[in-house]
């Protein structure tokens, strides 16, 4: 099957299944309407904008970490696209060759994540090159690990057309589902890891480095700067530590579902779970295309009628000196 027709498929299972119960969950979306929301979400997959590859251009407050993980993300997202399609078009006939390759390719985005992480873990939290809907589904700096057993499970229980997931046994499920309640256990850890590093910064050291720093004593200054310093990489390093622990979970989650699944649902896991990276980031840039869009209508809008406005005073003062005179 052509990889159009098999995008257009999985697209519509995912966007029916999976996506819009996931965005039905976010209650602070602007969007309250379900109609309305099924008709924006409908509006976005249909659209045929082609969107540039990259977000603007870096400002000032980006930092190299962030520009340089930016052109690497867009770059990995690319090749796991090419991957998707030499999958779909069957250049890959053995199993195990696709997941090989596909896990290779994963394994090599976090090997790159870590390593940019040890110079700015700050940039993973609120990633600069990631829109606003992709943020809205990150947990901990990436996709949270119950997702995909939410995506094994619709796959199952709908039949979605063209993947061997639909075939799954009881067993097979019996031990998703296991899995699942484990590593949900480990991602309520890493919760509780990031809140308590989240409160630390209330912690007494931390409010009398506050006091300290707001007062203008030239003589302290060095030394408090110092010991901020010192106090915020200690935070930093947690940060970071939290960001692996909830990688090293996402890459468990993966490797436990492989080994409850056959070759061939394996490789269609891959997949689908490419598909929906892929199209989310897609349905991402898209929405941030429009609202850029909107935004520049109507500051031009606005500005137009300012200027009507200032015509306006402008002859009536004219009107006014004309009297006078």
């Amino acid at each position: 099957m052509h990889y159009s027709t098999l995008t257009s498929h999985l697209t519509c299972f995912i966007f029916h299944t999976l996506f819009i119960p996931l965005l039905f969950s976010l209650s602070n979306l602007p969007i309250k309407s379900t109609s309305n929301k099924i008709s924006y979400i409908t509006f976005i997959m249909n659209s045929n904008l082609i969107l540039p590859l990259k977000y603007p251009a870096a400002t000032s407050t980006t930092s190299i970490v962030e520009e340089k993980f930016c052109a690497y993300y867009e770059s990995w997202l690319k090749q796991l696209e090419v991957h998707l399609q030499q999958l779909v078009l069957g250049r890959h006939p053995n199993y195990d060759v696709v997941v090989a390759t596909l896990t290779t390719h994963h394994k090599e985005f976090y090997t790159a994540k870590w390593a940019a992480a040890r110079d700015d873990v700050l940039s993973f939290f609120s990633p600069q090159w990631a829109s606003p809907l992709e943020a809205a589904f990150t947990w901990v700096t990436g996709w949270k690990p119950s997702t995909a057993f939410r995506l094994v499970e619709s796959l199952r229980t709908t039949r979605a057309p063209l993947t061997s997931l639909a075939q799954l046994t009881d067993e097979q499920a019996s031990s998703v589902a296991a899995l699942g309640a484990r590593i949900k256990h480990e991602e309520q850890k890493v919760e509780m890891d990031l809140e308590r590093l989240q409160m630390a910064i209330c912690d007494l050291k931390m409010v009398g480095l506050a006091k300290m720093s707001s007062r203008k004593d030239v003589n302290e200054t060095s030394r408090v700067e110092d010991m901020v310093g010192v106090a915020m990489k200690g935070l930093m390093d947690g940060m970071e530590k939290v960001m692996k622990m909830a990688d090293y979970v996402r890459l468990k989650t993966l490797k436990g579902i492989f080994d409850v699944l056959t070759p061939r649902q394996r490789v269609d896991f891959l997949a689908v779970f490419a598909m929906l990276q892929i199209q989310i980031r897609k349905w991402g840039k898209q929405k941030a295309a429009n609202d850029t869009a909107i935004n520049k209508t109507t500051n031009d809008t606005t500005a137009t009628a300012n200027n009507n406005d200032s015509t306006t005073i402008n002859n009536i003062k004219n009107v006014n000196l004309i009297a006078l005179v």
